[in-house]
């Protein structure tokens, strides 16, 4: 890896998404992971609408959804009672459904993809230290014998998980809390009268149960097991004990059998204040930890990486200063707590225990959820196409976008920019102006734009598909002075 190129310490699926985008965009990278062999162990089970639009730019979407199992319904249920259903078809999206899949055949196919890009991850091999300049990065890699190396790199980025060496060394404090409570976590064939098109959430009086149907019969069930009774782990359960909980609290007369994985886990609810210091930055679990409630964790890890990516690109092409960086952790900061405090309220409401509280929930859900808008923004909110920019220091609206179409900070649902080879900002404008902004900003702007803005307006939208400015029809000042800031890594707005 040349001296420019960017170190990622981590393989899991944040890192692997990263090393892809860097590498689609012309960027050298090493990418390393201490364990011997990919994991055999699916943490994560579902990749949400955004996180699929954003991989189809790498044209890997239609592998993961070949991959997985498409599921376009949701139902929240007390017993046989529906308290509401949630219909993601309904999205505005190519791929409106939860895409349930193994974690480990996501890091398979991001795996096998990246060595088509000439990069293979260097396995049993960990970073035990590194310094940073102005300039980059050296650090020291440890291999398996305990052979000792110093690389260089111009940043180093940790995906490397929970208990991240890159954050610790950085100095980070990793805020919040662990759960005293337990929960079972079970991988399984189920055969029985249980769809495969919708994931149940049983709201039952001892507690949530989560049915995900992954296909061909194999299921992920969650459960929380109340109050932990002892300071350590709780042991792992038995099949039996988990068919038992499912006839409890979920559909009946269902079997079970082949489990894959029995586990017993505590949710911790964590985050860093900042995503990164100079040259070194943190995504995924070394950023933020939190419930699995609404599958968002590894879905927000790979955006991280989606949002990283384009930056180091273009400021390594030296299409943009290093300013542009900055804007990485304002930006997935922000999407952190959002994504934390969602996943916290909705643990805590599927948690209530007082059966008069329950009721209370139960019904309010009902009737809220029974509302169009309502339904249609939870279901937005699950597939992570409501998540915005707005407060960004590159989202700027120099008037107000028309009728319903998206705000500078908002995701265009049109793929039009990050297509090709190149981290590069889309225009789209009237007729000549996408050109003429190309052909002055070559190193920011797609030679492809395009004649065809959303609306009535002038419009440049980010090489991951958010949109960066809003401007009236031929407002070119307002442009240039957009992709001048972003060039020469001056503040658009405060930072």
């Amino acid at each position: 890896m040349a001296e420019d190129g960017v170190l990622i310490c981590g393989a899991g699926p944040v890192g692997l998404t990263l090393a892809i985008e860097l590498r689609r965009f012309g960027v050298p990278v090493r990418i390393i992971d201490k364990a011997a062999a990919r994991t055999d162990r699916s943490k994560a089970v579902v990749i949400w609408c955004r996180s699929l639009e954003l991989f189809a730019r790498a044209g890997l979407a239609d592998s993961l959804v070949a991959a997985g199992n498409k599921v376009p319904h949701g139902s929240i249920l007390d017993g046989a009672e529906t308290i509401a259903q949630l219909d993601f078809a309904e999205l505005e999206t190519l791929y409106p459904f939860a895409l349930v899949i193994p974690q480990t055949e996501t890091e398979r196919i991001l795996e096998e993809h990246l060595v088509t890009l000439g990069v293979s991850v260097e396995r049993q091999t960990e970073m035990t230290a590194f310094t940073t300049s102005d300039t980059g990065v050296s650090a020291t890699l440890r291999a398996a014998d305990g052979a000792e190396r110093q690389v260089a790199a111009a940043s180093l980025v940790g995906c490397d998980g929970a208990h991240s060496t890159v954050r610790h060394a950085l100095g980070f404090n990793f805020e919040g809390s662990t759960q005293m409570s337990d929960w079972l976590l079970a991988d399984l064939m189920l055969a029985g009268p249980i769809g495969e098109d919708r994931i149940l959430i049983y709201w039952h009086a001892d507690g949530i149960l989560a049915i995900f149907p992954m296909g061909a019969g194999r299921f992920r069930i969650v459960a929380d097991l109340g109050p932990a009774q002892q300071e350590g782990p709780r042991a792992d359960p038995t099949l039996a004990e988990v068919v038992a909980l499912v006839a409890e609290r979920g559909p009946q007369g269902i079997t079970g059998s082949n489990p894959i994985w029995l586990t017993c886990f505590r949710i911790n609810e964590r985050k860093v204040e900042h995503y990164g210091q100079g040259r070194v930055f943190l995504a995924g679990d070394a950023a933020h930890v939190h419930s699995p409630a609404g599958g968002q964790g590894m879905n927000t890890g790979m955006q991280d990486a989606f949002n990283l990516a384009w930056k180091l690109a273009l400021v390594h092409a030296g299409g943009a200063g290093p300013k542009l960086l900055d804007s990485y952790s304002i930006e997935r900061s922000a999407v952190g707590d959002l994504v934390l405090s969602n996943a916290t309220r909705l643990t805590d409401m599927a948690l209530l225990r007082n059966p008069l509280a329950q009721a209370v929930r139960n019904s309010v859900v009902h009737f809220v959820l029974g509302l169009s808008q309502v339904r249609r923004k939870a279901e937005r909110q699950l597939g992570e196409l409501d998540i915005t920019y707005a407060k960004s220091p590159l989202s700027v609206s120099v008037v107000p976008p028309p009728d319903d179409l998206p705000d500078a900070g908002e995701r265009l649902p049109v793929p039009v920019a990050g297509l090709g080879a190149r981290a590069l900002f889309t225009v789209l404008g009237n007729a000549g102006e996408p050109a003429a902004l190309a052909a002055e900003y070559p190193h920011l702007v797609d030679a492809d734009t395009g004649d065809d803005p959303p609306g009535e307006g002038l419009w440049i939208v980010r090489p991951d598909g958010y949109v960066g400015l809003v401007a009236a029809p031929g407002d070119l000042p307002s442009a240039q002075d957009y992709l001048e800031a972003v060039g020469r890594g001056r503040r658009l707005v405060e930072w």
